[in-house]
């Protein structure tokens, strides 16, 4: 992705100069009490990992402390509409996330508005989506999962982080490229969505690689492949869905900090710098590569430019793929 790969490169350059992307005075009497980072999703999965490690960095940085506030539900939009609402003076930030994106098309009435109602702070991390089945179920490679679904259509569900989220994204993309008949089931978040996968309660799942790496390396679960296109570092010893044969297979994650709309520049400059900086320390990219993430921090701007891209990106494969909330 073009837009995410400018956004990257110049994310990295403003760390490796120390120096902040905006020419402008810093607010002298900011932070003088706690940030509140909403997450729009529960304790568990790959975004409550992330702000955790990173928000622990920042608030070092700060000198205040970062709240983690986790408001799941109505597939990401409970939390994100709260961070809308929310005083643009610095103090609430929301990490905004692909299924923010997907909800533009997918839900008729928003409270928010992605493109409008925030101003984007930076990009954080990417990840892969990692195809895995439970216990009871005998495929050891994709090829042997898509053929115990078309011999048994419908027999099979697969658990997602709720309707619009990456991982329901790769699993209808996954059943259109391959022509199998998998039933969704949808969950509040990551995090529940393991637990089914670890319960029996769901046989496949396309879980975040931070949600889901630990179980698949304590053997709980089975892991076939990536959903990128590429493999990832976190589990380099796991191709990818197109390398097994659905070619041209691509579905990947990303994260980002997201502040209201009217914060003033110097304040999403300052949270840029201090977000940035924390993802690109040298002890924060080891811990989250250790969880799956790909760092990638960017410009306030550019940050802006690859959500509209995403939008749009997402608002055609919503179309074609007859895709409603559930």
């Amino acid at each position: 992705m073009p837009s995410f790969a400018r956004a990257a490169a110049v994310g990295a350059a403003v760390a490796a100069a120390g120096a902040t992307p905006f020419a402008l005075a810093q607010p002298a009497a900011w932070p003088t009490k706690s940030i509140r980072f909403i997450l729009p999703f529960p304790p568990g999965g790959g975004t409550d990992t992330l702000a955790r490690i990173v928000g622990q960095k920042a608030s070092e940085a700060l000198g205040q402390p970062i709240v983690m506030d986790n408001r799941p539900g109505a597939g990401a939009n409970i939390g994100a509409e709260l961070a809308a609402r929310a005083a643009p003076d610095g103090y609430t930030i929301v990490m905004g996330n692909i299924a923010h994106a997907v909800n533009m098309s997918l839900y008729r009435k928003l409270g928010y508005d992605l493109i409008t109602d925030f101003a984007p702070v930076t990009l954080l991390a990417s990840t892969p989506n990692i195809l895995v089945v439970g216990p009871a179920v005998p495929a050891k490679s994709v090829a042997e999962l898509v053929a115990l679904a078309k011999a048994s259509p419908g027999k099979f569900n697969y658990a997602s982080a709720g309707s619009g989220s990456s991982s329901h994204l790769a699993g209808e993309l996954f059943k259109t490229m391959t022509g199998i008949d998998l039933v969704h089931v949808p969950y509040k978040g990551g995090g529940p969505a393991v637990a089914s996968l670890l319960s029996g309660e769901a046989a496949i799942g396309f879980a975040t690689a931070p949600s889901v790496l630990p179980q698949v390396r304590a053997g709980k679960l089975r892991a076939l492949a990536v959903t990128s296109a590429r493999r990832s570092s976190a589990a380099p010893e796991l191709g990818t869905i197109a390398e097994a044969g659905v070619a041209g297979y691509d579905s990947n994650t990303w994260y980002g900090v997201l502040a209201p709309r009217r914060t003033p520049d110097a304040l999403v400059a300052r949270l840029n710098t201090i977000f940035a900086g924390a993802m690109n320390s040298a002890e924060v990219r080891e811990r989250v590569a250790l969880h799956g993430f790909e760092p990638e921090t960017s410009t306030p701007q550019a940050f802006g430019e690859y959500i509209r891209a995403e939008v749009a990106k997402w608002a055609k494969v919503v179309k074609a793929a007859g895709i409603k909330p559930e």
